[in-house]
């Protein structure tokens, strides 16, 4: 439930009973639960108990030759972790990551997929634009007959990881002394040394029982990681420490030790494709009914003249019970094979759900000064040929009401840019971008920061967009928190990676949680501007979780519980 404020704005309710639980898909909320969930964190580290005005004795990467398979990569790993409880470096604190190339690429999803579910774990994909603009860059060194090493530049395409050699979680507002404690373990000498995590979209709004494991923030930086490179591939382990936070470098190197013993070597191909599914039951909150008050109530607000909002994103949030059951990783493969252009990501803490999403919306990208965000609104879906595509392309480019939701988030972010860049371009000012199953609005816009501890004013002040929110923004949060029956969570949060010269960062819509064994929870929003109507708006509800929906397939019954609102997928 949204935290409570000063506004007074009826919350609606569907009149039929609703069978959605929250619960469905919950943390488990015993005691013994809780215990677990506190332990398993006391064996790691929780950076934000650092002082952030220190930096760390030392960030350090040490490459180690390159080896033909996994299984020779985990072995050297073992040895070098070993050799790293025999010879301590003389500091307090720090971060060591040792990697080994791997001549041969592998998919980081399916070493993932093969670490038997060990938690905590995140996954995080570049877009697969042309060009490579949107991919990460590595320095990849490897052994050369003369024994003499040589420097090959390699795309980082994706990366997965579990454990945590650090991990950053706190229940409030991400701040800047928060920022500070990640990047102290940071260094731009060690580019892959990353934290990847996610922001909750509204801090302030009271968290509900799926959440909590992610705080208002999450972010870790594995204790193993595998990265998938263009035509290779890398395993690396990383240890950090800090005796002010009663984590020494003796512990953390054993707790290291104790992972990469669990670490399997076995990597098989994982199916790209739901197995044959039946949804058990699929309910929204709100339904199709309360929708419609929502956003008339909406427009009554917009088009007051005591009211100063001109658009505000409200979303729905859908209970999926499948059976059989569906792993996150499979989802996530799934989403992957439709996901070109689009960023996949997955994060799970130890005990709690998995989120995972496929988003097609940059909030950031920052490079050294260079700052680069987009602007995406409106939605159309694609057509069944190239005459109706084009059709409804040139619908959407004319379109007043769809100008308008577009121009309101464009010109937004242009504002905050200015406000740390010296100029900001705006390069196209607006065409479209198309992707599998919709196309949207779209521009992007660059500048240059005057320091790198701007990234955190970029970062706050871009979040939350008029995209995911509405405009005026404050205004808008309140709607959304007083009209809003769930808790959105991580949901249209900033979702992402901050590294030394380098962070990148996605809206994280196109989103779920999943928790095998308890179902799903899918997210979806839409602008609500002047000219909205409410069914076309649903109508959008249900074409962006499509994604999600159509990977099952259609089978004939067998055998499923007795229930009259038994759905097969169609």
């Amino acid at each position: 439930m949204a935290a409570t404020t000063g506004h007074c704005i009826a919350r609606f309710i569907d009149p039929e009973p609703m069978e959605y639980s929250i619960s469905a898909i919950s943390i488990r909320q015993s005691v013994n639960a809780f215990k677990k969930r506190n332990l398993l964190c006391s064996m790691s580290m929780n950076g934000c108990q650092g002082d952030p005005r220190l930096p760390v004795g030392t960030v350090e990467t040490r490459t180690l030759p390159a080896v033909l398979s996994t299984a020779l990569a985990v072995d050297r790993l073992k040895s070098a972790v070993s050799e790293l409880q025999s010879d301590p470096p003389p500091f307090d604190s720090g971060i060591i990551r040792l990697q080994v190339p791997i001549q041969g690429q592998i998919e980081a999803l399916d070493w993932l997929h093969a670490q038997n579910q060990r938690l905590p774990r995140c996954f995080f994909s570049g877009r697969s634009q042309s060009g490579g603009s949107d991919l990460l860059v590595d320095v990849n060194q490897r052994i050369n007959g003369n024994g003499r090493t040589s420097s090959e530049v390699h795309k980082l395409i994706s990366v997965a990881g579990i454990g945590s050699a650090v991990f950053f979680r706190h229940l409030h507002l991400f701040s800047f002394d928060d920022w500070r404690t990640i990047k102290r373990f940071l260094s731009e000498k060690c580019p892959l040394i990353r934290a990847y995590g996610a922001i909750r979209f509204d801090a302030r709004a009271n968290v509900s029982r799926e959440w909590e494991a992610f705080g208002s923030f999450y972010f870790m930086v594995p204790q193993v990681e595998f990265d998938e490179l263009e035509g290779s591939s890398m395993l690396a382990t990383t240890v950090a420490w800090d005796n002010a936070i009663a984590l020494t470098y003796e512990k953390a190197v054993a707790a290291l030790q104790a992972t990469i013993q669990q670490v399997s070597s076995i990597v098989l191909k994982s199916q790209n494709e739901v197995p044959s599914t039946f949804i058990l039951s699929n309910n929204h909150i709100p339904g199709k009914t309360s929708w419609a008050l929502a956003v008339n109530r909406a427009l009554q607000m917009i088009n007051s003249s005591n009211s100063s909002l001109n658009k505000v994103v409200l979303a729905r949030s859908s209970n999926v019970m499948t059976t059989p059951d569906i792993d996150p990783l499979t989802w996530l493969a799934c989403l992957q094979v439709e996901g070109q252009n689009s960023y996949q990501f997955c994060l799970q803490p130890s005990d709690a759900p998995a989120f995972i999403g496929n988003t097609p919306e940059r909030l950031f990208h920052r490079n050294k000064l260079s700052i680069c965000s987009e602007a995406l609104a409106a939605t159309r879906a694609r057509g069944g040929s190239k005459a109706l595509d084009l059709q409804i392309e040139l619908d959407l480019l004319s379109s007043p009401k769809d100008h308008q939701e577009f121009t309101i988030v464009r010109e937004w972010i242009r504002r905050k840019l200015e406000a740390v860049c010296a100029s900001v371009v705006v390069e196209p000012e607006k065409t479209i971008r198309k992707l599998p199953r919709v196309q949207h609005l779209y521009a992007q816009l660059t500048g240059n920061l005057a320091s790198e501890d701007d990234e955190f004013d970029v970062l706050s002040s871009l979040h939350p967009t008029p995209a995911v929110c509405g405009f005026p923004t404050e205004d808008a949060r309140l709607l959304i928190a007083e009209t809003e029956m769930f808790d959105r969570g991580m949901y249209a949060g900033p979702v992402g990676w901050f590294g030394g010269e380098e962070s990148e960062f996605a809206v994280g819509i196109r989103s779920g949680l999943v928790e095998k064994g308890n179902g799903a929870l899918f997210y979806a929003g839409t602008g609500i501007v002047e000219g909205s109507d409410p069914s076309l708006e649903w109508e959008e509800l249900e074409l962006k979780t499509s994604q999600f929906t159509k990977l099952m397939k259609c089978v004939t019954p067998v055998s499923i519980p007795t229930k009259d609102d038994v759905k097969i997928i169609r």
